[in-house]
């Protein structure tokens, strides 16, 4: 199995992003048994999916890193994903890869979390419920600023699921409205809905935490 070790990079936001450092070209590929069957994909499919797909690595396995919230878990993912990548890249026909890798990391990411951390799923959510007033979204980036980067991780994994993902692909993959509706299959107003919500909620917790530590 493919290795990753993690380490970070900013984003956007100020929240760092998860990155792997020693999983290389070869590496990876190496390990997708499918790959030893040179008769399920042309004789240079290999070698386009080195071009298009791999690149990419960092972006899956931050996302994986932040739905599944721990190291290895994330690495597992990832390793599945790429499987699942390669046996179906011959229903690629081009366009944007990263936005088709990152749909089947996430699918992957859903499974892994439905057989190993149910209640991640399970966890009541609902537009309204998780809405906050956004009244206060004026002050959000000078409060970013002073946040730490601990307490920025913090507050990303305390939102649901569905808040996180969207905040991740967003704010720290720099992913179009239009591309994350494609990636986690909703609706563009949901995804924008959905969007300011978590970024209320992150506003939220962050001033609370803030506070707390005057």
């Amino acid at each position: 199995m493919a290795k990753f070790r993690g380490s970070v990079g900013k984003s956007a936001l100020g929240i760092k992003k998860w990155k792997q450092q020693s999983c290389t070209k070869e590496g990876c590929t190496q390990n997708f048994s499918v790959v030893q069957d040179e008769r399920l994909q042309p004789h240079n499919s290999r070698a386009r999916f080195e071009q298009v797909v791999l690149p990419h690595l960092s972006a899956a396995y931050n996302l994986a890193r932040w739905l599944t919230r721990n190291d290895h878990d994330a690495e597992d993912v990832v390793q599945e994903a790429y499987v699942r990548a390669w046996k179906f890249f011959g229903s690629f026909h081009g366009g944007e890869s990263r936005a088709w890798l990152l749909t089947i990391v996430r699918h992957t990411c859903y499974t892994w979390l439905q057989h190993n951390r149910a209640h991640d799923l399970t966890t009541v959510f609902d537009e309204e419920i998780h809405s906050v007033a956004s009244a206060s979204a004026n002050p959000e980036t000078l409060l970013l600023h002073r946040a730490n980067q601990q307490m920025l991780r913090d507050a990303l994994e305390t939102l649901p699921v569905a808040f996180r993902e969207v905040v991740v692909l967003r704010e720290l993959e720099g992913l179009s409205y239009k591309e994350i509706a494609a990636i986690a299959d909703l609706p563009l107003g949901t995804v924008m809905s959905r969007l300011a919500r978590a970024r209320a909620r992150l506003l939220e917790w962050l001033t609370t935490r803030l506070h707390t530590e005057v």
